[in-house]
């Protein structure tokens, strides 16, 4: 990583305007999360997809993390154009959800989809990536960055929560698809970085990353607190739709956990425990919020648990980027955030495709599994805290 004194000086302009087209495609990226996350098993349950199929198909983004998004994001990186994959990324991906929605049937959506995520899901790392160089070469706060993407994903499950009320759930994968063509608009608005210098050790630093234990103990300890998150991305929505709650309250439960991610990013600046330290407490509060979530309580209960998604996702987030910036070298940040996003892929297809079967057989049991996984994850980094 380069020293403060290798750091150009820039012009406060200059990263002004670097921050806000970021923000502003983080706006774009975490508003369409925000609309498939909580509605698009929604939709797939409206054209009539079985839940055993749904749980096969929410797996796919996470299996294409280990299988092509590392691929993506090295290819990125050895030709030095994050920028341009990102931008290639959401037109890809806009034109994917598009053939998506023209065909709702179990299988072709499974094709069209898992294609599609081929390179929806290297976005985010590639984001990450081109965010924490953006970080360093101009000294921002990558949580203050970051909060957009989250406020966006409140806009987006808020405004699909009430598309819902107005419109068929079969037309839902319209308002997806139109949210990512508006991310490819806002992908063009990025700013160039300047490339860190090549050295011949570059390629050699991507591959060594593996070899190292420090680096092992925190994409794997994330992977088990993130993935931990399967079964709520994949049937909470509907788990909560089956126990009569409208699609506004729906969207408002999705919404309160963000709310409480964002106020973590926004405070990130003031942290003073080390980012070893918050990952654990990631994982503990994933422990506590999962062994209540399976109880299934009531509403007003149900709302307060959210308010910890701040803590088992925000705090988690910003603590495994925090290690991330000091043990990763900026030559080799995207191949840094690649393995982690393939980690978190093995993780969290797994546990969506178990998820399936056990959510139709024990319901909110699932949740039990969830907790063990979070709670691997914590006591994971708590042990090789001294190594970060």
């Amino acid at each position: 990583m380069p020293t403060e004194s290798e750091i150009p000086i820039v012009s406060q302009h200059v990263a002004r305007r670097f921050a806000g087209a970021l923000a502003l495609f983080y706006s774009t990226l975490f508003g369409l999360m925000g609309t498939h996350l909580p509605f698009f098993a929604v939709w797939l349950r409206a054209v009539g997809i079985e839940a055993s199929w749904i749980g096969v198909i929410s797996a796919v983004p996470a299996v294409t993390r280990f299988t092509t998004l590392p691929l993506v994001t090295g290819l990125a990186e050895r030709h030095q154009a994050l920028r341009g994959a990102i931008i290639l990324a959401t037109f890809a991906t806009a034109a994917g959800f598009a053939l998506v929605g023209s065909q709702p049937e179990a299988v072709p959506v499974f094709l069209i989809y898992a294609a599609t995520c081929c390179l929806w899901t290297p976005m985010l790392p590639l984001t990450d990536a081109y965010a924490l160089r953006g970080v360093m070469r101009y000294r921002l706060n990558y949580g203050r960055l970051r909060l957009w993407g989250s406020a966006a994903f409140v806009v987006g499950a808020l405004s699909c929560g009430l598309l819902v009320e107005v419109i068929a759930a079969q037309r839902l994968i319209w308002v997806i698809a139109a949210l990512a063509a508006v991310g490819a608009a806002a992908s063009l608005a990025l700013r160039p970085l300047d490339q860190p210098a090549k050295s011949s050790s570059a390629v050699q630093g991507g591959s060594a990353l593996l070899g190292q234990g420090s680096f092992l103990a925190i994409i794997v300890s994330t992977a088990l607190i993130q993935g931990s998150h399967a079964a709520y991305y994949n049937f909470a929505s509907i788990n909560w739709q089956a126990h009569g709650l409208d699609g506004l309250t729906i969207a408002g439960l999705w919404v309160l956990g963000v709310l409480a991610e964002i106020v973590v990013f926004a405070l990130s600046p003031r942290f003073a425990l080390a980012p070893s330290m918050l990952v654990v407490i990631g994982g503990l509060s994933a422990v506590l919020r999962w062994l209540i979530t399976a109880q299934e309580p009531q509403l007003a209960l149900l709302a307060v648990v959210q308010l910890a998604h701040g803590l088992t996702f925000g705090i988690t987030q910003v603590g495994t980027m925090g290690l991330l910036v000091r043990h990763v070298p900026v030559h080799v940040m995207a191949r840094g955030q690649g393995y982690l996003a393939a980690c978190s892929g093995i993780v969290s297809s797994s546990a969506s495709i178990l998820s399936g079967p056990i959510y139709a057989s024990y319901g909110p049991g699932v949740y039990y599994v969830m907790a063990a996984m979070a709670a691997s994850g914590a006591v994971l980094m708590w042990l090789t805290r001294r190594l970060l």
